[in-house]
Parts: structure tokens; C-alpha cells; sequence
């Protein structure tokens, strides 16, 4: 139950925060009462879009006595210096995905918190989807047997607009990574999420579209799971003109194949009660979007469910969802793909 009202401030006005304003406005218990970016006029166009306060500083903001959680929104690479300010000053903290781009700068947030002992949190809202939530509880029910190939697909379209439209898009030093690390980190934290832990991996990343960015554009991995089963992560951003993200978990006893939140395949040897019903509540229907082709055609509905997570924990004394360890994980898995692709060699996790 949530017993008071809980206040947001984002930090960064990228085209993200958007999603996180909207997401905060349908909470019934939270508000957004402040935005800060580097450019003032940024700030302050956000802040009269969203209605909340503009500040000069992050400092200044991290100085509002009733502020409960902030929202880093910044590009990848730039999220350990605002966030480490947001844990010192004693601010539940809510990081955009990828937590960080190297798991030096992963670790230095995780332990922050840890010893400030605020929570931290990072987003991956396809998680908190119904469907997403159904295929973990058939997962833990052991219905798929033994499990014996996960696959994550993620070919997508993005312009060569998208890439100038900011000077960070593209880099390593700012984006971390390209197809893999930016669009498709999603993908690969639910295929571990349902999976369990990744053994190795061996990959190949190309840039066949985007020749301006430092990044990859196109990456395929081949992976074997702790558990012995096999995978493979195929990702781009060079595909036009994308299709929707494809989630694929196949055991001795069953199979789910997911495109963006639909249902395309839910199989299994011994039928349950809800099965019927989830084939018929989550089937493909044609409606999905994804982020094909449109970075913002995505849907609220999962940040608000993970800031609800959030303040659900705050209010209990639990842990998020996916806490700083949790996402942890998607980051080691890309870095050890780009280690491969880089090196030719087989990279144990």
C-alpha cells in the first residue's frame, strides 16, 4: 500500500525524459516537481511542457528537502557523475538504461548506494509487462523442461538522422556501444532474465549502413548458458525498414515466441488452465509498434510499472526489480560480445 506521496525530478531532457514525465504523471501518488539539464533553455522548455521547476544547477535541485527519487536521462556513458551526486545527497536514484557502459563505472554506482544506503534502480520496463510476467512464472513452474535454445532478435531502422541528431549517439565513449548496447540491451536482459546465466559467448559485430558512427550497427552472438542450453542475440539498426523485437524460449516441453508484447507461439506439452488464455489476451493482433523504426514509439506503461516497483520498495524495505546487480549483468554480457567480436576469440562470462 502506498502511504504517501513520492516526488520525481529527471536530470536530462533527451527525447527519454519524455517517456519518464508521462510515466510519472499517471501515478496517482507522484509527482514531478523539478527537470535540470546543462542548457537552461532545455530545462525550461521541459519544465513548461511537463509542469515542474527548472534548475540552474544539479546542486540547486538536490537541495529540494521533499525530493524522493530522481530520474538519470542522460546519454549512457554520462550517467555515473549525476547519479553518484543524486546517491550522496541521500535521493533514491532511477537510471535509464544501460546503468553505465563499463562495469568500473556499473560498480562505483552500485557500491555508492549500497553504502548510502539509498536504493538503485535502473530501467528496463519490458519486464514489467503482463506477458513478460507469464513467461517468467512458466519459467519457474519448469514448464519448458529443459531448456535448449533462447534467441533475442532485434532488427531495427534507424536514419542517418538519428545518429547526428545528438553528438553522443554513436560514440563509445557516450553511447557505449551501438545496435547492441543502445537498442538491443533490452532484449538481452530478458533473454538472461528467463534464461539464467550466460557461460560464454562468441560474436561478430559489422557497421554496414552507418559509416559516420564510431559503433557498431549490426551484431550477432552465439551463446551458451550455464544451464546448457544455446542462444543466439541478433541485433541492427541498418535493417529497413525493421521489424518488430523478437523473443524466442524453447525448452523439451515447450515453446514462447514473442514479437514486442505478442504472443506468437505459447506451447506446451501439458496444457494448463492458462494457457487458452493467455494465447487469446496476448496474441498478435497487428496493434504492436515497438521501435521498429521510431525510437519513441514505445509505450509508458512499463516505466510507470518500474517507478511503482520503485516506490513499492521504497514503502517495504525491499528491493527494486532490477536493482544495480541485476542490471549489471545485461552490461557484462554486451562488453564480453564486443570482447569477442573484437578479439575473434570465445569470451567465458
Amino acid at each position: 500500500m502506498i502511504s504517501s506521496q513520492f516526488n520525481f525530478a529527471i536530470v536530462g531532457t533527451g527525447a527519454i525524459a519524455g517517456i519518464h514525465a508521462t510515466a510519472i504523471a499517471a501515478i496517482e501518488h507522484a509527482n514531478l516537481i523539478g527537470v535540470y539539464n546543462r542548457s537552461e533553455n532545455k530545462a525550461k522548455a521541459f519544465a513548461a511542457q511537463y509542469n515542474c521547476a527548472a534548475y540552474h544547477s544539479l546542486d540547486e535541485l538536490l537541495q529540494v528537502k521533499n525530493l524522493d527519487i530522481v530520474c538519470i536521462c542522460t546519454p549512457s556513458g554520462a550517467h555515473l557523475e549525476p547519479a553518484l551526486k543524486v546517491i550522496e545527497a541521500g535521493k533514491h536514484c532511477l537510471i535509464e538504461k544501460p546503468i553505465e557502459v563499463t562495469l568500473e563505472k556499473t560498480d562505483k554506482l552500485i557500491n555508492a548506494a549500497k553504502a548510502k544506503g539509498v536504493l538503485l534502480a535502473v530501467v528496463y520496463p519490458t519486464r514489467f509487462y503482463d506477458v513478460s510476467k507469464a513467461v517468467k512464472k512458466a519459467i519457474e513452474a519448469n514448464r519448458f523442461g529443459n531448456m535448449v535454445l533462447g534467441s533475442a532478435y532485434v532488427k531495427w531502422s534507424r536514419t542517418e538522422a538519428y545518429y547526428a541528431s545528438a553528438e553522443w549517439r554513436g560514440t563509445w565513449e557516450l553511447d557505449g556501444g551501438g545496435a547492441l548496447m543502445n537498442q538491443a540491451i533490452h532484449s538481452v536482459d530478458m533473454l538472461q532474465w528467463c534464461m539464467g546465466p550466460i557461460e560464454s559467448v562468441q560474436a561478430f559485430t559489422a557497421n554496414t549502413r552507418h559509416k559516420n558512427i564510431e559503433v557498431e550497427d549490426t551484431a550477432v552472438a552465439v551463446l551458451k548458458f550455464s544451464s546448457g542450453a544455446l542462444g543466439t542475440i541478433e541485433c541492427t539498426t541498418a535493417a529497413y525498414p525493421g521489424i518488430l523485437k523478437r523473443l524466442e524460449i524453447m525448452g523439451t516441453t515447450g515453446t514462447i515466441t514473442l514479437e514486442d508484447n505478442d504472443v506468437v507461439k505459447w506451447h506446451f506439452e501439458s496444457e494448463a488452465d492458462e494457457d487458452k488464455y493467455i494465447r487469446e489476451q496476448f496474441s498478435t493482433n497487428g496493434s504492436a509498434k515497438g521501435g521498429a523504426s521510431d525510437p519513441l514509439s514505445i509505450s509508458y506503461l512499463g516505466h510507470q510499472r518500474q517507478m511503482e516497483d520503485m516506490i513499492h520498495a521504497i514503502n517495504t524495505g525491499s528491493k527494486p526489480l532490477i536493482d544495480g546487480e541485476e542490471a549489471r549483468k545485461s552490461v557484462k554480457i554486451v562488453l564480453a560480445i564486443y570482447e569477442s567480436a573484437r578479439t575473434g576469440k570465445l569470451i567465458t562470462l
